[in-house]
């Protein structure tokens, strides 16, 4: 698909209008942009289209949706960007990186902390071989340093399926939000892709399944000050049952066929699982008021 001229006129006119001026709580902040109307982003179909993405993370883009998903976080050229926890999936990060080179933008990821003691070598060694392979900056980021960025810095953090790994630990995910908000500009988008458990059960019980609720989230948002602007069904999956043998690591794309730490079971049977495919998960779009 192409862009129109006018469509390109009219999209850089918008990011010029959101540059709006400083807020009183924030005296030398600047605006983030509203998210964007429908015109289509040449740069983001290219990026997500682009050969340099892996063949096994293609194949994802039918569960995962990542022109759509960005397009209603609200993704735009030139934005500061920070990607939270990317791992060695590293999933959004072949298309955030080379979008943010290719826009004039900045992209950032919050990868291990480096100051705490607590770090291993083979942590380190994974933040470095990260930003080798990519040619990315990777910050700071975990209960110690929180995110190593500046107040009021960042247009977009993207956070994916993180937060169940956060319920668990006292206090984590009130940290991590409060550090979010604090490092977004005011206007600023908070994304969220969370594999989403059916409410009313224990937060603790399905987070130990990789799931958490709803509710769950957006409560930790609220109380970070943060607003929730929008949600979205587009990576909604129905079939998911979210009772599975070994979690959501039972689904695609992990297939976990035994207990952690023991050998995989050949004799396991994968058809129901592969045929419910990836997780039914939240999208949701949190902003920083001001």
């Amino acid at each position: 698909m192409s862009v129109s001229k006018a469509v390109l006129a009219a999209v850089a006119c918008a990011l010029v209008a959101s540059a709006a001026a400083a807020t009183t709580a924030f005296p030398t902040a600047t605006r983030a942009g509203a998210p964007p109307a429908s015109a289509e982003d040449a740069a983001l179909q290219s990026a997500v289209a682009s050969d340099s993405r892996s063949a096994a993370h293609k194949a994802r883009d039918a569960y995962r949706r990542p022109y759509e998903s960005l397009t209603f976080w609200g993704l735009r050229p030139g934005m500061t960007v920070i990607e939270i926890q990317p791992g060695g999936e590293a999933w959004w990060t072949e298309i955030l990186a080379p979008y943010a080179k290719a826009t004039g933008g900045t992209y950032l990821a919050g990868y291990n902390d480096l100051t705490s003691p607590n770090m291993s070598d083979r942590g380190r060694k994974a933040r470095a071989d990260f930003e080798a392979k990519f040619g990315v900056t990777a910050v700071n980021f975990g209960t110690g340093s929180g995110l190593g960025v500046p107040d009021d810095s960042a247009d977009l953090i993207l956070v994916a399926r993180a937060f169940h790994n956060w319920a668990g630990q006292e206090g984590v995910t009130d940290r991590f939000m409060g550090e979010f908000a604090r490092a977004l500009k005011p206007g600023g988008v908070l994304a969220v892709e969370q594999h989403r458990a059916a409410e009313g059960r224990p937060v603790l019980e399905t987070a130990e399944q990789g799931y958490v609720p709803e509710s769950y989230v957006i409560e930790a948002a609220k109380k970070a000050g943060l607003v929730l602007d929008a949600r979205s069904e587009i990576n909604a999956n129905p079939k998911d049952t979210k009772d599975h043998p070994f979690g959501v690591w039972t689904l695609p794309p992990i297939k976990q066929t035994a207990p952690r730490g023991q050998p995989a079971n050949p004799g396991f049977d994968r058809s129901r699982y592969d045929a419910i495919g990836e997780s039914d998960r939240m999208t949701l779009r949190f902003r920083k008021p001001g």
